[in-house]
């Protein structure tokens, strides 16, 4: 996301190096990120917070109703603050705001941090759909059951290096990489 320096190697989409670039230019360039913790405007209300997101692009038409179908909670909630929702609808407020930016690629960062059953459930929903729709998808998680049932591809890494990568159906067959380095046992 150009936020932070790289330490080393370089970051390429479509052919183009989007190392260098600053921040703002990235989600300008299709990549959308979900942060940890969420980062919302907590004063702004629901509506002026996807607003912020929908400035990055210009709006095609029916995307703010398409986003609102898949957290139809937050259709309620467009004049509430958005420091006053639900650790579970500030997740959604959060990847709605992602979505506004119609990315090619979204950066979920543990999107299910602190987040009650039902809440986890619905955004690894939507992460499905995402992909359904042709959103590439890079997830950072530790709920694993629900990262293996959706994922194409895992890897895992270890002080920043890339030291294992498989699929879902390997993993299954073989649980010795997640218990190394997640400290599970599939269940299979």
């Amino acid at each position: 996301m150009g936020l932070l320096p790289l330490v080393s190697g370089k970051i390429v989409m479509n052919d183009e190096i989007l190392s260098g670039k600053p921040a703002h230019e990235i989600p300008k360039k299709g990549i959308g990120l979900v942060p940890q913790g969420r980062r919302l405007f907590p004063y702004l209300s629901v509506e002026e917070n996807l607003k912020m997101g929908l400035l990055v692009n210009d709006e095609k038409p029916g995307l703010l109703d398409w986003i609102l179908e898949l957290f139809p909670v937050l259709q309620d909630r467009m004049q509430q603050r958005a420091g006053t929702l639900s650790g579970g609808e500030q997740q959604m407020l959060a990847t709605a705001r992602a979505l506004c930016i119609q990315p090619k690629f979204l950066l979920l960062d543990e999107p299910s941090e602190g987040l009650m059953p039902k809440y986890v459930e619905r955004i690894f929903e939507t992460v499905e759909r995402l992909k359904k729709e042709k959103v590439g998808i890079l997830l950072v998680e530790q709920k694993i059951d629900g990262v293996l049932k959706i994922s194409d591809r895992v890897a895992f890494l270890e002080n920043g290096n890339l030291e294992h990568q498989t699929t879902p159906e390997a993993l299954a067959e073989n649980d010795e990489p997640l218990y190394r380095y997640v400290g599970i046992k599939s269940r299979k």
